[in-house]
């Protein structure tokens, strides 16, 4: 693997990745990837988007080593339901000739994200990966970047050799862990170290959030665990993703060490027991809608963030739902700003209308029982943005063509491309200044935290409606496993 100074290291690199919430109803086609990001070979931009940071980073580091970066397609599609079997299969493909194309290289490394289901393919990375490794062979490396709220199949796990996952729950370290990966990469490229992964089912599922313990303290252990150790080159939690109905969803604690399969094994074992142990505890307190309403209220410093956790489309939801909207208006509340509510068509109607007019319209609640009823009302167009976007850490994530309107004294966003509510820019860039709001309500379980957090007096998590399958115990799943907690007491006999 070791060339020559005369011999120039090929490095591939693409990004192929959605989440995919088998429960939506809103199907993926090639026209949402290319709505998110599609950046075909060299059009990737310089920021990063969550899962294209192996491109960004690697492109800094292969200058620096003096090797070739050959970039495949970027591609990202904001979560939703079942990807169609056409365009998983075109846009595999497409990256696939573009490796075929670039050999011989000396290693793979990609941006993906592990939750991806398409029509005929449950374990889309595990079929991309093995198709991957059949074209390179078994002698040249693998490595992918993955999000944590995924599956992690026996599939991939034979096909690649590294996995790095985000630590981190709002994805603030997406950057961070392509920085992880290439390290181990260069590290591994050049003969220092020989990595291998080691794997725990924990038989659980759950939602971890950083922002808070116990989880807080259980990742900067791990991370003190990777500085301390030098068998130790990295540590994930994959967290699982419960609104993904494929056999292996579930929590694992995965461990890769330096050539150390038996001390991975071990530590992977006792992290994952660790992590069993604490079940249950993670989640922030939640109420619903009305408790939600009348705890901001009372409140006597604002803004009051109510984070409608559930009907979110980063989890992939429609992002549709008016069950807040409807309480906040039926008890005569006024300057609130709701962000957003996904409507297309209603974003059409208002940009006819323009900037201005005061027109009758009805928006919301068209995805899917659980979401409320749609919303009537005269309602004034205060500001149309074409092709708005919000920032997300150093990228930034597209909403759509967007109309900020005006309803019984509270201000809404509706928006035409689905997005979870990432940064109080969401509103800015829509002419509403955040912080002069009593109440905001936004669209998102806990990325939003890290930078709402800056200006919020008080974070009220909410659970408004159905319009995600939030409890694994009654969840009607048809292929995931029912022998992991909390479908069962205690999976692990102890």
């Amino acid at each position: 693997m070791i060339k020559t100074k005369a011999e120039t290291l090929r490095i591939f690199t693409a990004a192929l990745a959605t989440e995919t919430n088998t429960f939506s109803p809103i199907c993926v086609d090639r026209r949402a990837f290319e709505a998110s990001l599609y950046a075909p070979p060299g059009q990737h931009p310089e920021t990063p988007t969550l899962c294209t940071a192996p491109i960004t980073v690697g492109r800094r580091v292969c200058a620096e080593k003096g090797w070739t970066l050959i970039e495949g397609t970027a591609t990202w599609a904001d979560p939703a339901g079942l990807v169609s079997r056409a365009t998983y299969e075109g846009l595999r493909d497409e990256i696939l000739g573009q490796l075929r194309a670039a050999m011989p290289v000396d290693a793979v490394v990609l941006g993906l994200h592990g939750a991806m289901v398409a029509a005929g393919y449950e374990d889309t990375e595990g079929d991309t990966l093995t198709r991957i490794r059949d074209i390179v062979g078994a002698d040249i490396p693998v490595f992918a970047e993955l999000d944590p709220h995924s599956h992690l199949t026996a599939k991939r796990f034979a096909a690649a050799n590294v996995f790095v996952y985000f630590k981190e729950f709002p994805h603030t370290d997406f950057v961070d862990r392509a920085e992880d990966l290439w390290r181990i990469a260069v590290d591994t490229i050049e003969g220092r170290v020989k990595p291998v992964m080691s794997v725990f089912d924990c038989r659980m599922i759950d939602v971890f959030p950083t922002s808070r313990d116990p989880m807080r303290s259980f990742v900067d252990k791990i991370m003190r665990i990777e500085k301390d150790d030098p068998d130790v080159l990295s540590i994930s939690v994959v967290h699982g993703f419960m609104a993904g109905d494929v056999p292996d969803m579930g929590t694992k604690l995965l461990v890769v060490t330096n050539g150390r399969k038996d001390k991975g094994d071990a530590l992977a074992h006792e992290l994952g027991m660790e992590l069993f142990s604490k079940r249950g505890t993670f989640m922030m307190p939640q109420i619903d809608e009305r408790e939600a309403v009348s705890q901001a209220l009372a409140a006597t410093a604002w803004p009051v963030v109510i984070a409608d956790m559930w009907d979110n489309p980063g989890g992939g939801t429609a992002g549709d739902a008016t069950v807040v909207l409807g309480e906040l208006l039926a008890r005569g509340v006024t300057d609130a700003a709701i962000g957003t509510i996904w409507d297309p068509m209603a974003v059409q109607i208002c940009m006819a209308a323009g900037e201005g007019a005061e027109i009758p319209l009805r928006f919301g609640a068209k995805s899917a029982p659980g979401t409320g009823n749609p919303i009537d009302g005269l309602v004034k167009v205060i500001k149309i943005v074409p092709n708005a976007e919000m920032r997300f850490g150093e990228s930034f994530a597209p909403f759509g063509d967007a109309a900020h309107i005006v309803l019984d004294g509270i201000d809404i966003i509706l928006n035409s491309t689905r997005a979870q509510s990432f940064d109080p820019s969401l509103f800015s860039v829509m002419g509403i200044d955040p912080t002069r709001k009593k109440i905001l309500v936004i669209k998102s379980t806990n990325h939003f935290y890290a930078s709402f957090s800056k200006i919020a007096s008080e974070i009220l998590y909410c659970a408004a409606g159905t319009p995600y399958p939030n409890n694994p115990a009654k969840t009607p799943y048809r292929r995931a496993r029912k022998d992991i907690w909390p479908m069962i007491a205690d999976p692990h006999g102890a």
